[in-house]
């Protein structure tokens, strides 16, 4: 019998298998195999992330591997992370270019326009850039000195562009307007422009709107900041929007938001200032305006409208879009401070819950949704896969159980964050007929609200109201569709035989009586949870909750956000972060406290400077056994602008052994960084200032470029066991 090796395969058929390899790690474990698999697996390789330093290859590289195939190309985490390329040997003359000939797609950290003015003439036809940059503009560059001159590189050698994403790139909105005027023939081929512009504290004016929207009439992608406050001049309004959808009526995905922060909300929908015509501070968009664009949009499947001012009475409008005839059903939308948008009044379906073909939505800032409100939507949006609720002060945890029900069969990612009414432990319980499905869940920590408390004070009110807005209608069709499992789950979460109290450490203990649950009491499908915690609550409750049930947990994120200045001295000595040790499969961790803010330096008597801070919260963390990736945001203080790794830190990190990765947004000490030399699995470590204003010139050890090459240098010579 002759035996057959694989390798005795026609190498058109090896290749043709080698492309169905997708994951990242299993590509590269697969080029370690023998040399022929390793050429194989560069032939086949479509997308690729460089990191390192480049300063410290030789030049000309002698042996620099080509990938002839790949056509996505990631360069925005070369380290020393944020410095300018243009110097180095990877991109002085045709060594990248000629490994790479077919790259369409380009990330690129753009410190100044150099390094597009290296790259861009070598592949002229790149068909989508992304440009990164959360540092200031150059002001010693002369070429800098142009508006546009950032973008002018990129349209004047990439004459094929198609899209361009400046989400994550700091620039003027005048640099944008001004680059597409210079170079008309070019973005006329435009498909895509998202211009979020990092951070931006102002946006687009109208007549740099209306200047795009001439410019580039082919798009099908706009994302934008804009300026939408009438006390502005050149504000954005409703003939803007009409002349912008006649200018692109191509236009699939419209995204308009206002960076500036909303007032404080008026939570009483019945009060004088509620109706638009009595408020000061309403939108310059109306309803009508918004039915104008959607008719002219017949193409419009993803909008996005988030506003820092109210619109009243939209449901009308969005009837309109849910109606139309013409053109694709909407899928997406996105509503923030919009007024009305599903009144649930009587049977009939009304507003957004006549959009049929939605799979996502994200409301904010509504202060009149109502749990009948979502019942309607459950009703009417049977395919919602992804439901958003922000800051909706009406809703109670009885909303989301019929949200729910409706939508059990179809629903697999909920985020719920700012609603007033609604606690951790309460929402956990209301999604308990979907937590079989569900995949993704975001939640706001808060054990317990204040708020939540004065509710049965004025339940009767609400009660009444929904007898006058026609709710028993909506009961009555709730009932209909199967609601009565709800009504079940609530008799048996208020009978007299559950009991809550507190414990010393902080958490919530739910007792309740043994009964038949023919609900599945386990999260099996969830993958990724995100947790906000306001600054000093604590983690411990969620042990208490059935999310400690999520066998199949993978990815965690856990922001924190507040004032620890004005905090006194948490009772606990730790945070929590060894309750996920109960996560058998958790594998990435996101911890973000870049919004706790603290002291950096000495602290008045009675406080926690930031290194104490830091060591409450990371605390346990070397209880992770299966940790292999962590996005760890240092707490600032933003007085003297610092967000740094502190020792204990250091020290706290380095007890995860089986880390492979990470990444650290912020600075930190050269000494600080040599702990983690002493973790056998750790191969990727950078720091990255991708936050702005970016550090420019540091006077201590923090992030200098000879530092991080120091530190990558002994990283990279140690032998690593796998």
């Amino acid at each position: 019998m002759v035996s057959i090796h694989l390798h005795d395969l026609p190498e058109p058929l090896l290749l043709h298998i080698f492309s169905f390899i997708s994951p990242t790690r299993t590509r590269n474990s697969a080029s370690l195999v023998c040399r022929k698999w390793c050429l194989l697996e560069r032939q086949t390789r479509l997308s690729l992330t460089l990191r390192g330093n480049p300063f410290t290859l030789p030049y000309p590289p002698q042996t620099f591997p080509s990938f002839p195939s790949l056509a996505s190309l990631d360069l925005s985490h070369l380290s020393p992370w944020g410095h300018p390329l243009c110097y180095t040997p990877l991109l002085v003359g045709p060594t990248l270019p000629a490994s790479f000939p077919k790259i369409t797609h380009l990330t690129l950290y753009s410190r100044d326009p150099t390094a597009l003015a290296c790259l861009a003439p070598h592949w002229p036809r790149l068909k989508k850039v992304k440009l990164v940059r959360w540092h200031n503009k150059p002001n010693n560059n002369p070429a800098a000195e142009d508006l546009g001159s950032d973008l002018d590189q990129l349209f004047a050698n990439c004459r094929e562009i198609e899209e361009v994403d400046l989400n994550e790139f700091y620039c003027w909105t005048e640099d944008v307007t001004e680059a597409l005027k210079r170079h008309p023939e070019v973005v006329n081929g435009l498909s895509a422009l998202d211009l979020m512009l990092a951070d931006a504290t102002d946006g687009f004016r109208a007549s740099e709107i209306l200047d795009i929207s001439v410019a580039c009439p082919n798009l099908q992608r706009l994302v934008a900041p804009c300026v939408f406050n009438p006390r502005y001049m050149d504000f954005v309004s409703d003939s803007t929007l009409k002349t912008l959808a006649t200018n692109c009526p191509r236009l699939t995905t419209l995204h308009l938001i206002d960076p500036t922060p909303p007032p404080t909300p008026n939570t009483n929908p019945n009060s004088a200032n509620h109706h638009q015509e009595n408020n000061p501070l309403s939108s310059a968009i109306t309803p009508t305006g918004l039915e104008t664009l959607f008719s002219s949009l017949s193409l419009l499947t993803d909008f996005s409208l988030d506003l820092s001012h109210p619109i009243s009475d939209s449901g009308p409008a969005l009837e309109t879009l849910g109606q139309r005839r013409a053109g694709p059903p909407v899928k997406t939308l996105k509503l923030g401070f919009f007024r009305g948008i599903c009144k649930a009044r009587w049977l009939h379906l009304d507003g957004v819950s006549v959009c049929g073909g939605l799979e996502s939505l994200c409301i904010k800032n509504c202060a009149d949704l109502s749990d009948a409100s979502l019942a309607a939507i459950a009703r009417g949006c049977k395919k919602l896969k992804k439901i958003e609720l922000v800051a909706c002060n009406s809703v109670t945890e009885s909303g989301i159980k019929r949200l729910a029900n409706g939508l059990r069969g179809v629903l697999k990612d909920v985020s719920v964050s700012g609603c007033t009414l609604i606690d951790a432990a309460g929402l956990v319980q209301a999604l308990e007929l979907v937590r079989g499905r569900l995949e993704r869940l975001h939640m706001d920590c808060v054990w317990v609200r204040p708020e939540k408390e004065m509710k049965d004070g004025r339940m009767d009110d609400v009660a009444e109201r929904d007898r006058l807005d026609g709710s028993d209608d909506v009961a009555e069709c709730d009932r209909l569709d199967g609601s009565d499992d709800v009504a079940e789950c609530d008799r048996l979460d208020e009978r007299p035989g559950k009991r809550c109290r507190v414990e010393e450490n902080g958490g919530l203990d739910f007792a309740c009586a043994n009964h038949n649950n023919k609900h599945n009491n386990s999260w099996d499908n969830l993958v990724e949870l995100s947790l906000w915690l306001p600054a000093g609550e604590l983690l411990f409750p969620l042990s208490n909750t059935s999310l400690i049930t999520c066998s199949n947990l993978q990815s965690i994120t856990i922001k924190v956000e507040g004032d620890c200045r004005i905090l006194p001295r948490p009772v606990q000595r730790t945070f929590g972060l060894n309750t996920l040790s109960r996560f058998p499969k958790l594998a990435k961790m996101k911890l973000d406290l870049g919004e706790a803010i603290g002291y950096s330096l000495t602290a008045p008597s009675g406080q926690m400077d930031l290194s104490l801070w830091e060591r409450f919260y990371l605390h346990g963390i070397q209880d992770l056994g299966s940790l292999q990736e962590l996005d760890y945001w240092p707490p600032q203080d933003r007085e003297v602008n610092q967000r740094s790794l502190s020792l204990p830190s250091a020290a706290l990190i380095k007890g995860c052994c089986r880390l492979r990765k990470l990444f650290i947004h912020g600075t930190a000490h050269e000494h600080f960084m040599r702990f983690f030399l002493g973790m056998e699995e750790l191969r990727d470590v950078q720091l990255r200032e991708d936050y702005y204003p970016a550090p420019e010139n540091d006077m201590s050890t923090e992030m200098r470029a000879d530092s991080c090459g120091r530190f990558e240098l002994a990283l990279n010579e140690r032998i690593l066991p796998d």
